[in-house]
């Protein structure tokens, strides 16, 4: 690339970044006792942090609860599902998943503090997000109730199908950040 598509380059990022920055969600520092974040190149360009929260059209309320035992199963709710491996639990446990009408995509689950013996697959959809977010990859990310991330998964962007799936070893909010 030469120098003047690098400058363009450059001035894109840049000015996306500082319209992205007027936005009132941006993340900040949790009060919660540090998590290990997943390390990422593009935590820090020029001083500005791109660890955000994709914004997208509000999905419907929606609400699921199923009794998940030893041999493991899936539940789904909205456009997100969750699909939990035989052997991750060691009882039947009620699984409750929540999504609320915001504009990030996030789904709550409960029982809060639940710990996987292996860890389950979330395949999270950003069908009802604008366009700018596809070309940059996305990932799960365990945020706080208000939205602060705590900590970045290692996701898969399936960019084609438009969903990201990540592999979670407890439960809480998990929301869609880029």
């Amino acid at each position: 690339m030469n120098v003047k598509g690098r400058l363009a380059w450059t001035l894109l990022i840049g000015g996306s970044v500082a319209l992205l920055g007027s936005c009132d969600r941006m993340p900040v520092a949790p009060a919660a006792p540090p998590v290990q974040a997943v390390p990422d190149v593009r935590s820090d360009w020029f001083g500005w942090s791109l660890n955000l929260l994709l914004t997208c059209q509000p999905l419907p309320y929606d609400s699921a609860s199923q009794v998940i035992g030893p041999e493991g199963g899936a539940i789904s709710v909205g456009p997100h599902t969750l699909t939990i491996p035989a052997g991750a639990l060691t009882a039947p446990t009620t699984i409750t998943a929540v999504v609320n009408p915001d504009s990030v995509n996030a789904v709550r689950f409960s029982p809060q503090g639940l710990v996987f013996q292996q860890p389950a697959q979330l395949v999270m959809s950003y069908a009802n997000c604008g366009l700018l977010g596809s070309f940059i990859p996305k990932r799960i990310a365990y945020t706080t109730d208000d939205f602060q991330i705590l900590e970045l998964i290692p996701s898969l962007d399936n960019l084609l199908n438009r969903t990201v799936t990540g592999r979670l070893s407890h439960f809480s909010q998990y929301a869609i950040a880029w």
